[in-house]
């Protein structure tokens, strides 16, 4: 008797059709917030390659001295992780940080989406998305500990700290990564964020070999 073998077609790649995530990562005081405001100023009207910037979720009160985000209290924003709010959701600092679930659908319209996230959430973001692009921010030890003292948010050896932090986190980072040094002027930093973004579009617009 002759066996008849079924021979499965190949599984594809559900991601394969979307669009870009450009994460943006590095340590506090390093200017993520402003570079990604110049980025957004340059390329946030572009409709004929859309990017978005994504407004984060917070368990921290808005006090006008860090990014613009939407505030949850931590059980407000549990009862909303659970009901399927964010795309995204981790946890860092004591605070819990998402991302909304409007994401899914920019991606899944194949746009380009731009986010500041933590280095923890990065497994998990490669994991939902194809076509994932880490920024690592990053500038002098000098040049952060003057930003740090300059917010006036933190005693020195506070500062101290988190600059031991940065240092120890510099390179936890893997994969698909540009880096940029944020030591000189804004627009300096501010144009290679922009040519990635412009980068991380054209890959994502790319066709996929089959």
């Amino acid at each position: 008797m002759e066996t008849q073998l079924e021979v499965k077609p190949r599984s594809r790649d559900q991601r394969e059709r979307q669009g870009a995530f450009v994460a943006i990562v590095g340590p506090s005081g390093v200017g993520k917030d402003t570079l990604i405001a110049y980025a957004k100023a340059r390329l946030g009207a572009d409709e004929r390659a859309p990017v978005h910037f994504v407004r984060r979720v917070i368990t921290r009160a808005a006090d006008g001295s860090t990014e613009d985000h939407d505030s949850l209290s931590p059980e407000a924003f549990e009862h909303a992780r659970a009901g399927g709010a964010f795309s995204l959701s981790w946890d860092a600092h004591g605070l819990h940080y998402g991302l909304p679930a409007s994401v899914d659908r920019q991606i899944a319209a194949g746009h380009t989406v731009v986010a500041n996230l933590s280095r923890a959430a990065l497994p998990a973001l490669k994991v939902r998305y194809r076509h994932v692009l880490v920024v690592a921010i990053t500038a002098s030890p000098e040049t952060l500990a003057k930003r740090l003292m300059a917010r006036g948010r933190e005693s020195a050896d506070e500062v101290s700290a988190r600059l031991a932090r940065a240092a120890a986190g510099a390179d936890g980072v893997s994969g698909a990564v540009t880096s940029i040094v944020n030591d000189g002027p804004i627009e300096q930093a501010g144009e290679a964020l922009v040519a990635a973004i412009r980068s991380a579009g054209e890959m994502a617009a790319a066709p996929v070999d089959l």
